[in-house]
C-alpha cells in the first residue's frame, strides 16, 4: 500500500511522555511524527533524537533552572511542543521531565514516511531526498511545523505522534550532541541516539 494511503495508527498515550527523558530518547525512535494541514497530512518517521536533562545540562535552555518566555513551557507537563527560533529554522522539542523539571527531547531527524510528494514540494529546491529531513530544521520545514505549536499537546491533532507497528527491528546508536560547542563538558555527554544504519540520521 502506498504511504499516501496508509493509516496512521493512534495518538500515543501522554503517559509514554513521562518516562525518564534518556529513555524517551530512545523511545521516540521509530515513532512517527505526523501533522495535518490544509495541504494534507505528511509524516516521517524519527530517526534521531536528543535529550536535554534541564537545569544540570549545560546545553539546556534551561540551564540553572533559567525560566524565560521562550523556556517556559518546559517547566510544564511532559508530552507539548517546546517549539524554538534558531536563525531561520523552527525546532521541534517534545517536553520531558514533568512539572518542574525542565527537560526536553529535540527531533533531530526523520525518515519520510507519509505523502512524500507533499514533502518533496515543500523542499523543493532540494534535489537529494536524504536532505529533505536530515536535520532539525529541515524536518520541521518538510512537514510543516512552525512556531504556532509551542505549547501544543502532541498526543491531540493537527500535531501528534504515533507507533509504528510495522518498523524493522533496529539498533540504536549514541554519541555527543550537535552544534553545542559552547556548553563546557556537557558537549560531550552521549545523549544524541539514532537509528543505526539510517540514511537520514543527520551524521
Amino acid at each position: 500500500m502506498d504511504r499516501n494511503e496508509r493509516n496512521i495508527g493512534k495518538p500515543l498515550d501522554m503517559k509514554f511522555y513521562t518516562k525518564p527523558t534518556l529513555q524517551l530518547a530512545k523511545s521516540l525512535l521509530g515513532c512517527v511524527l505526523i501533522h495535518e494541514s490544509t495541504e494534507g497530512t505528511a509524516a516521517g518517521l524519527i530517526v534521531e533524537t536528543e535529550a536535554y536533562i534541564g537545569p544540570a545540562d549545560q546545553a539546556s535552555h534551561s540551564f540553572q533552572n533559567r525560566r524565560t518566555k521562550r523556556t517556559e513551557v518546559m517547566f510544564g507537563p511532559s508530552g507539548h511542543a517546546y517549539t524554538y527560533q534558531m536563525h531561520t529554522h523552527c525546532l521541534f522539542n517534545i517536553v520531558s521531565g514533568g512539572m518542574n523539571q525542565p527537560e526536553a527531547v529535540l527531533i533531530r531527524a526523520v525518515e519520510p514516511y507519509l505523502n512524500k510528494e507533499l514533502i518533496a514540494n515543500r523542499r523543493s529546491k532540494v534535489k537529494n531526498e536524504r536532505e529533505w529531513t536530515n536535520g532539525p530544521g529541515k524536518l520541521t520545514k518538510a512537514l510543516g511545523i512552525t512556531m504556532d505549536y509551542y505549547g501544543h499537546p502532541v498526543n491531540q491533532s493537527p500535531l501528534w505522534l504515533a507507533k509504528e507497528e510495522s518498523v524493522a527491528p533496529f539498533m540504536i546508536a549514541s554519541g555527543p550532541r550537535i552544534g553545542i560547542d559552547n556548553a563546557g563538558e556537557a558537549k560531550a555527554y552521549p545523549w544524541r541516539y539514532w537509528i543505526l544504519g539510517n540514511k537520514f540520521v543527520s551524521r
